[in-house]
């Protein structure tokens, strides 16, 4: 073979080798970007369908218009309606309630009415939280406030967060209010420091 043709030959060989190894690198890179498109297309479906689901679950474990009545420890009746409410996720005894009315009535035949935008309910306790927007009307007394708790193992209704208190005798804003149930006295205290500036009791 002469050495002409020898020459031939390699450069031959060099444009195969060459020509395979573009040929890899682009089918290489044509399917890693094809497998890149397919696993984003189909995690983006996944996660779709996951949420969906998740909204299917809640959706099932809300239930709307729905009233609660029972006694206090002291006997005294009392009934609670929510526009909704769906099962704590951390509890199976505590129920998320919105739109929240509560009506308690008292033995001497006086009504109180609670109102909240949002509120926890004790299955087992029948302690009751109220949150967001609470407002309460008792005979002659309004009262505004972010938070009030009904504690019916103590029969205390205790109010915090911006406590506005109007009354015939007045207006009175607060940090704390405590209604013992049992005893018919209000208590309201405004604290600085720990010093009590403060304290009205009705009865």
């Amino acid at each position: 073979m002469t050495r002409k043709k020898k020459l031939r030959l390699y450069q031959s060989i060099f444009l195969v080798i060459g020509f395979i190894i573009i040929l890899s690198t682009y089918l290489q890179n044509h399917f890693t970007d094809k497998e890149e498109i397919i696993s984003k297309s189909l995690k983006k479906k996944i996660d779709k369908q996951i949420k969906i689901q998740n909204q299917n679950k809640n959706t099932e474990n809300i239930f709307y218009n729905v009233k609660y009545s029972g006694l206090d420890f002291e006997g005294n009746r009392y009934t609670i309606f929510s526009n909704e409410a769906i099962n704590s996720e951390l509890s199976s005894e505590l129920v998320n309630m919105k739109g929240v009315v509560a009506k308690f009535y008292f033995k001497d035949n006086t009504v109180l009415d609670i109102t909240s935008d949002e509120g926890i309910y004790n299955n087992r306790t029948f302690d009751i939280e109220f949150s967001k927007d609470v407002k309460a009307l008792y005979e002659n007394s309004e009262l505004y406030a972010e938070k009030a708790e009904f504690l019916n193992s103590k029969n205390y209704l205790i109010v915090t967060d911006n406590v506005k208190v109007l009354d015939e005798k007045g207006t009175l804003h607060a940090d704390k209010l405590i209604f013992d149930i049992k005893e018919k006295t209000l208590n309201i205290t405004s604290l600085n420091n720990n010093i009590v500036k403060s304290k009205v009791i009705y009865k």
